[in-house]
Formats: structure tokens, C-alpha cells, sequence
């Protein structure tokens, strides 16, 4: 279990993190979102000591994070951290080497993660040749070719074309099956809702929202109704219509009310009134 404790940091006037507390626990994955500026980066450098923070603590399992501890994690920045002229399989092996394997130990690791990241056909290339979402992944490769305990990868999915985003997805899926204390960042929220067991948002340094996905949209004061009437869009009175006719209602809105409202236009075509999804969330968390 990583836990991240009253995370202080600040530069000059700036307050980057603000007595930020999290956990990321083994064999889930977390979400870690918020607004551009919120942090996010300025967290995951504080745990791999990139960045030392003014006050609080990162642990994992009951012991402070150090050198040792970093070894069995995987880190993947935002900004390219390879080398462009190397070639791919040499400097996946480098990294596995640097991590603690053995020579045969991070060849075949290094044969694994690009046969399953769809590049052992690239192995020889250098890393300047390849497009930016191969780029991507070897990125992650990198991150993961010494099969951490604790994976923070921040916006992995970035610059990856839908079927790369699912084949990542499910890989980070399997890797939390298997034990891995999984953390990513991501501005795709659609995609967080569905690969994420948990969630949290920061703004300006601080949580502003946390918890199981799941347990959060259903916790939530609001609902999101959607009707249409004779096959178009109908707009109820009293909502706030966010998205054309997707409104958000308090959740103990009398429905009757409002089908027959709907009624009284035509005839109801199709109705659905759900929890709101994480994007609803996110934008009530850090009142955008």
C-alpha cells in the first residue's frame, strides 16, 4: 500500500500542494485527476524524490519511500524521458538493468513488454523514428519492463489513437489482476470511469473528491435525466440542462412529474435517468 501523507510543497508564493493525503492500494487501479496546475505532476515527483516536498510523508508498505523502494516502482513522466538516438530493445534493457535485473533477466523482460505492446517489430529502431504514440509506449515499456509493484504514470494514454488507449487499458487492467498498485493521470475522464476501481480530484494542491467510483456516482446529490419526445430532445422545466437535453437533477425529483409533463408534448420515445458519470463530478468538485 502506498500512502502519501500531508504532502506540503511550496515555491515561493505559489502553494503546489497543500497537505495532499492519498492511498493507492495494491491490485487496484487509482485515478488521479484534476485540473491543469492542480499538482498532480508536482505529487508523483514527490514520490520518487524528483521533488522534495516542505512537509509530509510517502510510504509504502508501513516504511518511508527510499532508494530500495524505488527500484520496485515504475514511473512513467508526461514529458519523454528517453533517449531518441537508442535504439528500443537497448535501452529497454538499460532500464531493466538499472532497475536491478540481471543481464538474461532483462532481455526477456524486455521481449515480453514489446511483444505485448504490439513493437517487437520496432526492437531495432531507434526511438527518433518511431511515431509519437509508439513513442508512447515504449515510454510505458520503460516504466514497466522490471514488472514494478507500484506503476505512477502520468498521462500515459496521451497521444494514443482509440484501439492503443484499449489495448493500454486492458494491460494496466491485467497488471492490477496480478497485484500492482497502479496510479495514472489522465484528462480522459470517460476512460478513468471505466478502467478505475478508485478516484481521486485535486484542485490547487488539495483533495476536493475521493473514493470508489462506483460508490461515488451513486452517492451523488444529482442525477442525470435525459427524454425525448416523438424521437427529438425534451427540456424540463427547472433543470439545469448541461449538455443540450442531458439535465442534472436533484436525485429525490419526483420522475412521475416530470414524464407527465413530457406527456403533455407527445409522446415518450425513450427516458433514462441515471447517476452522473465522472465528469459530472469532476466539474462539482473543483466548481468549474
Amino acid at each position: 500500500m502506498l500512502v502519501i501523507s500531508g504532502l506540503t510543497k511550496r515555491y515561493d508564493e505559489v502553494v503546489a500542494l497543500d497537505g495532499l493525503s492519498m492511498t493507492v492500494h495494491a491490485g487496484r487501479i487509482l485515478g488521479f485527476l484534476g485540473p491543469n496546475g492542480a499538482g498532480k505532476t508536482t505529487t508523483m515527483r514527490s514520490i520518487f524524490g524528483l521533488v522534495t516536498p516542505d512537509a509530509g510523508e510517502v510510504t509504502w508498505n508501513g516504511k518511508q519511500v527510499d532508494a530500495k523502494s524505488w527500484s520496485q516502482f515504475g514511473y512513467m513522466p508526461e514529458e519523454r524521458g528517453l533517449y531518441p538516438k537508442m535504439k528500443v530493445a537497448e535501452q529497454l534493457r538499460h532500464f531493466a538493468r538499472l532497475a536491478g535485473l540481471d543481464k538474461n533477466a532483462a532481455g526477456l523482460n524486455t521481449e515480453r513488454w514489446l511483444e505485448q505492446l504490439g513493437l517487437a517489430d520496432r526492437s531495432e529502431s531507434k526511438l527518433e523514428e518511431l511515431s509519437h504514440g509508439n513513442q508512447q509506449r515504449v515510454q510505458l515499456a520503460a516504466a514497466l519492463v522490471h514488472d514494478p509493484l507500484v506503476a505512477i504514470l502520468d498521462e500515459p494514454f496521451s497521444g494514443l489513437d482509440p484501439l492503443a488507449v484499449d489495448d493500454l487499458a486492458g494491460i494496466l487492467v491485467r497488471l492490477a489482476d496480478n497485484g500492482t498498485a497502479i496510479l495514472f493521470s489522465s484528462h480522459q475522464l470517460d476512460l478513468v470511469q471505466s478502467v478505475c476501481q478508485d478516484v481521486v480530484i485535486i484542485d490547487n494542491g488539495r483533495v476536493v473528491l475521493e473514493g470508489e467510483v462506483e460508490r461515488l456516482r451513486d452517492d451523488a446529490d444529482q442525477r442525470v435525466l435525459e427524454v425525448d419526445v416523438d424521437g427529438k430532445p425534451f427540456l424540463t422545466r427547472g433543470a439545469n440542462h448541461a449538455n443540450g437535453a442531458r439535465a442534472l437533477i436533484d436525485r429525490n425529483t419526483p420522475i412521475s412529474e416530470i414524464i407527465a409533463e413530457a406527456q403533455q408534448h407527445g409522446t415518450i420515445t425513450s427516458l433514462s435517468f441515471e447517476p452522473p458519470n465522472l465528469s459530472d463530478l469532476f466539474r462539482q468538485a473543483v466548481k468549474r
